[in-house]
């Protein structure tokens, strides 16, 4: 715990209506999305780069942990203090500080929602691409720490290739900026790409420089619906081999689909077996002829019955149905154990049959959705307590399966806590070892968010 003194200068730090530590308010910032739960000793609420660093150099010199959070919307338990600790929340540093249309760029702070700054560049006829199921309250720093993906990452990447300079606070102190303004930037070793998808375990980020791109004039919206699984997965793999790159490719086996029309109380599929989302955008001209292409695949794959949206309504009630299945599987089990495979595109039918075969060997209800286009399917095994010593050795077999194909155990969410058990079955004893040496130089006394990543192995 902190000692009064401590606790004195952090209130000096931040102002003492910016430190909580309060039980009710503890609570608050004491768990992410996994339910996994520790309670913090404190929450400080920063107001700039000054006072994390600051902070951090306190941290130092009283040896306690600290923790940075954006909203809790982590998968993997990345952000939950497990040495308690101060939890450095960024809700004060909020602003979208600039959006140079002339050169494409914005620059934002750690606490912006991902979905405001899409808004605020799409009023401007600009278009920031990186879209996490959670957009609409996630928040750039959490993504930045996670290299978020989310559901256009097929055609437009993920996170890392919109970051193009931070403002960074290294865990002992200093403020340091990385990259820059420009698009080509090769002075010296590249720190930017290092720091997006640390976790948080290298630095705090207190700024960001992100790329635009230009508003696609055009977007359409097709769904699919198929009276199998493994022709569904099939249809995802052949607008691939296709040579057509959508902007968003996803996949919805049938739990998630029950799942799903239970909890809007609404009939997507008319009883489908499962269900491809396909978007498509870009000039007019080339989104009709993309989307005259796909229905022609997906109906050649066995697709029952291929629609297109033809209102913005039509296609939000879509995505809406999509971005609701994580909390309607919670109609069917009370908790899931959250997988977010990735392998490579072609291998999705292959994965999907193992999964199959994973579920009916342990008797486990899994549910497969996520983002076929490129590979990363959100694999979720569904329990009640009693089945979780089946459920473990059931992502263990899943994750062998991945590694066989040539994927990896997580496409988005992170190793955090959720998955720091099984990262040596991916990474041999030398690369893990040359990543503790990173955290080791940056981190000596080991102070930002410690427990995660690394982790002696359960297997």
């Amino acid at each position: 715990m902190l000692n009064p003194s401590v606790i004195k200068e952090l209130k000096k730090i931040v102002g003492s209506s910016h430190l909580h530590i309060a039980a009710e308010e503890l609570v608050v910032y004491s768990y992410d999305a996994t339910q996994k739960e520790a309670l913090p000793w404190a929450v400080a609420r920063p107001a700039d780069a000054s006072e994390v660093s600051r902070i951090l150099v306190l941290a130092n010199r009283e040896r306690f942990p600290v923790v940075p959070r954006g909203a809790g919307t982590g998968m993997s338990g990345g952000s939950v203090p497990v040495q308690g600790g101060v939890v450095l929340t960024f809700e004060r540093m909020n602003r979208i500080l600039e959006i140079d249309e002339q050169n494409l760029i914005a620059v934002v702070e750690p606490g912006v929602v991902t979905g405001d700054l899409q808004n605020e560049a799409e009023a401007r006829g600009l278009f920031y691409p990186p879209d996490p199921a959670s957009h609409r309250f996630c928040t750039i720093g959490g993504n930045v720490a996670e290299c978020a993906g989310g559901l256009r990452a097929v055609k437009y990447g993920v996170t890392r290739d919109y970051v193009l300079g931070l403002e960074v606070v290294l865990p002992t102190g200093e403020i340091i900026m990385t990259g820059g303004r420009t698009l080509k930037n090769v002075a010296g070793y590249d720190l930017t790409r290092l720091m997006v998808g640390s976790e948080g375990t290298l630095g705090v980020v207190t700024k960001v420089i992100l790329k635009l791109l230009p508003l696609p004039e055009s977007v359409r919206t097709l769904v699919a619906f198929f009276a199998d699984v493994d022709h569904a997965a099939q249809a995802a793999s052949s607008i691939i081999a296709g040579r057509i790159m959508p902007r968003a490719l996803e996949f919805v086996d049938q739990a998630a689909l029950r799942a799903v029309e239970g909890y809007l109380k609404e009939d997507l599929s008319r009883g489908a077996a499962a269900m491809l989302l396909v978007e498509v955008d870009g000039p007019e001209t080339s989104t009709l002829r993309e989307v005259a292409l796909i229905r022609e695949l997906l109906t050649r794959s066995g697709a029952a019955g291929v629609e297109m949206a033809e209102t913005a309504a039509d296609r939000e009630r879509l995505w809406k149905a999509r971005r609701s299945i994580s909390p309607a599987l919670y109609t069917l089990k009370p908790k899931k154990i959250n997988e977010d495979i990735v392998v490579p595109r072609s291998r999705i039918p292959d994965i999907v049959r193992d999964i199959a075969g994973i579920a009916k060997k342990h008797n486990l209800l899994i549910v497969n959705f996520g983002h076929a286009g490129d590979g990363n399917i959100h694999t979720n095994i569904l329990i009640d307590e009693a089945d979780r010593p089946r459920a473990e050795e059931a992502v263990k077999e899943l994750f062998e399966a991945v590694l066989r194909m040539g994927g990896s155990i997580t496409g988005e969410h992170g190793i955090g806590l959720s998955k720091a058990a099984y990262l040596p079955m991916e990474l041999g004893p030398d690369a893990l070892s040359a990543m503790k040496r990173i955290k080791d130089a940056f981190d000596p006394n080991q102070i930002l968010n410690p427990g995660k990543i690394f982790q002696q192995s359960l297997l």
